[in-house]
């Protein structure tokens, strides 16, 4: 990702286990966010939080120290996520590499540039649909799902301070 650049990002957990099933580990992916925006690191502009993957429209401004924005959030998360497993549910988590004993996140997420303000439109209205989906139904409206920017945006309710608003970026 290029700095500067707004891009729709997608991060799924290690073997599409459903670790962000729970709002505690919820609470971790937005107290990076949170962290890492304040920071001014990063800009996020939205979110949808799956049960094994997240998705975010942001823009990368910084690295953060010797490290990407986006790497630090990875690794922060893994950590917090690690000290937060019971110790029979990391085994879930168990890779063979001479760096590290746990993945928690896949590699390589998937990272699309918004170069334009209907694309954009297009990957808020997908993350923001994403919870109310068929497969997933863990809401009945958008607005409904807690861990989303959907009720910022279609009811104007800021319930994440660190957010900022698309609409103001085109």
């Amino acid at each position: 990702m290029d700095k500067g650049g707004l891009y729709f990002w997608t991060a799924t957990i290690n073997k599409w286990q459903h670790l962000l099933g729970s709002d505690t580990f919820k609470e971790i992916v937005i107290s990076s966010l949170e962290y890492l925006s304040n920071a001014g690191k990063l800009d996020v502009f939205a979110f949808v939080i799956m049960p094994n993957h997240i998705h975010l429209i942001w823009r990368i401004n910084e690295d953060n120290g010797k490290e990407s924005s986006q790497g630090s959030f990875l690794k922060f998360t893994a950590h917090e996520f690690k000290k937060m497993l019971p110790q029979d549910e990391l085994a879930n988590y168990a890779v063979e590499a001479s760096n590290k004993r746990y993945e928690f996140w896949q590699r390589d997420p998937l990272a699309i540039h918004l170069y334009s303000k209907s694309v954009a439109y297009q990957k808020l209205d997908y993350m923001h649909a994403n919870p109310v989906s068929g497969k997933w139904q863990l809401a009945s409206d958008p607005c409904a799902y807690k861990f989303s920017t959907a009720r910022f945006y279609e009811l104007d309710e800021k319930a994440f301070t660190f957010v900022k608003d698309l609409r103001e970026e085109f």
